[in-house]
């Protein structure tokens, strides 16, 4: 597959963009696997390449949620093989069937998603989590492996169920958007080595993007850290309204 120079410079710019935005509050997808798609790339390649871009982002923005203190390591390291399974399950899973068929569930939810936080004003503005036990713990994570599955198998909206899924357990925004970036990058890695193996990765345009997604993720990271959990609920609730709105545009069109 050739690649213009003004089609890669291009593309570098939209990983760039993809990585700021999804270090915050996730949805870089939404930019960067269209932008493959209209590449060239099959579909199967460009949800593989946009691992590259979302495992480097991700990796970056988790290192300096970690030292900002605002990962629970404690409560992740249980929930991490949950995502792991999830992941490869989904990977797999889109090499075999259409992504359609999981696009009808995630226009509902995000659009539950959206309701809910709109309407739960003070959501997230301080952290009450203190444990999960019994039935709970069991319960959210399978929500985990849900989300981890979703992941792998399209990707685009998983920061966003991912923060939510935390919030409703307590966490404030800063740092329910912390332990969604050590999932999503957990789910990130695994499906790219599977569709490494797969064959359904095309490096010469994912590094360069990948390496514009860490820029990027770092700046986004940063100013989300600075700004707090104001900045990041109007940020979440923008991103969820429009991966809503895009998806659903995509759906019946």
């Amino acid at each position: 597959m050739h690649v213009t120079a003004t089609m890669m410079v291009i593309l570098i710019g939209l990983g760039f963009l993809a990585g700021f935005i999804d270090s915050a509050v996730g949805g870089g997808g939404l930019i960067s696997l269209p932008a493959l798609m209209f590449s060239g790339l099959p579909p199967a390649a460009a949800v593989g390449t946009n691992k590259i871009i979302g495992a480097a982002g991700s990796f970056t923005s988790t290192l300096i949620f970690r030292r900002s203190g605002k990962i629970n390591l404690k409560l992740l390291r249980y929930l991490m093989p949950f995502t792991v399974v999830g992941a490869l399950l989904g990977a797999w899973a889109v090499t075999q069937i259409s992504s359609n068929v999981l696009k009808p569930l995630m226009l509902i939810l995000l659009a539950a998603v959206l309701v809910y936080t709109i309407w739960h004003r003070n959501w997230g503005a301080k952290s009450t989590f203190k444990q999960l036990t019994g039935w709970h713990w069991v319960g959210f994570a399978l929500v985990i492996g849900a989300l981890g599955f979703y992941d792998g198998f399209i990707g685009p909206g998983v920061g966003s169920f991912l923060i939510f899924a935390f919030l409703s357990l307590g966490f404030d925004f800063l740092g329910a958007a912390g332990n969604a970036k050590l999932l999503n990058l957990t789910s990130n890695v695994v499906s790219l080595i599977l569709f490494i193996v797969l064959g359904h990765v095309h490096f010469l345009i994912g590094l360069p993007m990948g390496v514009a997604s860490v820029i990027g993720s770092f700046l986004g990271a940063r100013i989300t850290l600075k700004m707090g959990t104001q900045f990041i609920r109007v940020i979440f609730i923008g991103m969820t309204l429009i991966l809503l709105l895009k998806n659903t545009w995509d759906y019946f069109h």
